[in-house]
């Protein structure tokens, strides 16, 4: 229906779509939604049959690139074989015990128990019930309480928005009584005159005190992204992944690594917390490149300790989705971690994941690039009106979009996030295809600093 219906039939039907993150009266005054209809490697293509460069892989996730033959086979031929079956009681099927077993030998350390769901936001709530059940289990119940940071992004589920940075749920309700924001990790907007090494240091100091005045003994967990995705591509001080850790594990406060951007190849890793970072979490979550948005799958992973308290006698698991472990997602899972393997993606986002980093962050010299942030194929590039103050445009201007927009009339997709642009393409992009990003995105921001300043 899609290739023969005219773009005013698709904006007739669109109307009665509700989109994500968007502003729902400005889609009903205007009609300027670009349709995405196929898709191959790292590009897209709309209604209009135009190219454009998929510069945020679908939403942080197309790792592997679009269109991958060996995913959608292994996806039909799972549903010719069992199109579905649940995991609940002791039911299972050969694909999902497959993957919860490919992922455990992934995974750090003694992660080796796997439970699925269908997206990022699901695993990181799925985290938190675990963790309470834990405790309670454990006969302490008052260790409820989860510790997050300004700038975090956790989900939108009604637990994980209260997790997420305050801004994003603005006349919204959360579970807002069992989160406490610490300080953002972000040097840039927050260091002042510190240097780096007394960042860190207010930030280790803002979480002993957060701990002490809360009490230990009722804080569950610290839930961290080991670079902010959403909330702003925000890369903490070196060290204060570890440092954090540890202060947990002082405290006898669980270590929620939230891996659902960084996780299956993004910094070069098919997890980022431990190879990267050196951080041995209690728990991960991921989602997003682990079918490489092919289906919807997300997994929390927890370690044998916690898996031993839960799985006890006298217990039962109340904990359960339809959908958790389903076939065709398993199934999508296997053949795009199978991809990633055995053409050495990782090796190649080592390599052209730095280059794509470096190439970008010489646009620093344009006018009203503040700051560009981030690692290998995920990075952040934030606007400002005056580089020396910091001083941010105004709401009003809308500086994110305006780059948006100017990309896009060059084939170019990025993400505006209020002032920032946020880049996380497919990690298969080649020099040549970096080199053009660059460039396009270049001109892309010079167009849009001279529709501000005119």
């Amino acid at each position: 229906m899609t290739k023969t219906a005219t773009l005013d039939d698709l904006h007739a039907m669109d109307a009665h779509l509700i989109h994500s993150f968007a502003d729902l009266h400005a889609l009903k005054q205007d009609g300027g939604k670009t349709f995405i209809n196929r898709a191959k490697g790292a590009y897209v293509y709309d209604h209009e049959g135009r190219e454009l460069m998929d510069g945020i892989g679908g939403l942080w996730c197309v790792n592997v690139g679009h269109g991958r033959d060996e995913i959608i086979d292994a996806i039909a031929d799972q549903l010719r074989e069992l199109d579905f079956y649940s995991t609940f009681y002791n039911l299972s099927h050969p694909a999902a015990a497959q993957l919860a077993a490919k992922i455990a030998s992934l995974a750090p350390g003694s992660l080796n128990r796997v439970y699925f769901s269908n997206s990022g936001s699901v695993a990181n709530d799925t985290a938190i019930r675990i963790l309470h059940h834990y405790y309670n289990r454990l006969g302490q119940p008052e260790k409820k309480m989860i510790l997050s940071r300004i700038g975090a992004y956790h989900g939108s589920t009604h637990m994980a928005i209260a997790m997420t940075t305050p801004g994003f749920r603005e006349n919204w309700n959360s579970a807002d009584d069992l989160v406490h924001h610490m300080a953002s990790p972000s040097f840039y907007r927050e260091g002042g005159e510190m240097t780096e090494a007394e960042f860190l240091d207010h930030l280790l100091d803002d979480m002993r005190s957060s701990i002490q005045r809360i009490g230990a003994e009722n804080i569950a967990c610290f839930i961290a992204e080991p670079i902010m995705g959403a909330g702003g591509v925000i890369v903490p001080p070196e060290g204060y992944q570890k440092a954090t850790a540890e202060i947990c594990r002082e405290n006898d406060i669980k270590y929620i690594s939230d891996e659902v951007v960084t996780a299956f190849g993004r910094l070069g890793h098919m997890f980022a917390s431990k190879d990267v970072f050196g951080v041995q979490p209690d728990i991960i979550t991921t989602a997003k490149g682990m079918t490489s948005g092919y289906q919807p799958m997300a997994a929390t992973i927890i370690s044998d300790e916690i898996y031993d308290v839960i799985s006890g006698e006298n217990n039962m698991f109340l904990h359960g989705m339809t959908y958790s472990g389903h076939p065709a997602c398993a199934a999508a899972a296997l053949a795009n971690i199978r991809i990633l393997e055995e053409e050495n993606i990782f090796d190649h986002v080592k390599i052209e994941g730095k280059r794509f980093e470096r190439k970008l962050k010489e646009l620093g010299d344009l006018d009203i690039v503040g700051e560009v942030r981030g690692s290998h194929f995920m990075i952040g590039m934030e606007f400002v009106k005056d580089k020396e103050t910091k001083e941010m445009f105004s709401n009003e201007t809308d500086i994110g979009k305006r780059v948006a927009r100017e990309a896009q009339k060059r084939g170019l997709i990025v993400r505006p996030l209020g002032g920032m642009a946020v880049m996380s393409p497919p990690l298969i992009l080649s020099a040549e295809q970096i080199d053009t990003f660059v460039d396009v995105l270049r001109d892309s921001i010079v167009a849009a600093g001279d529709g501000v300043h005119a």
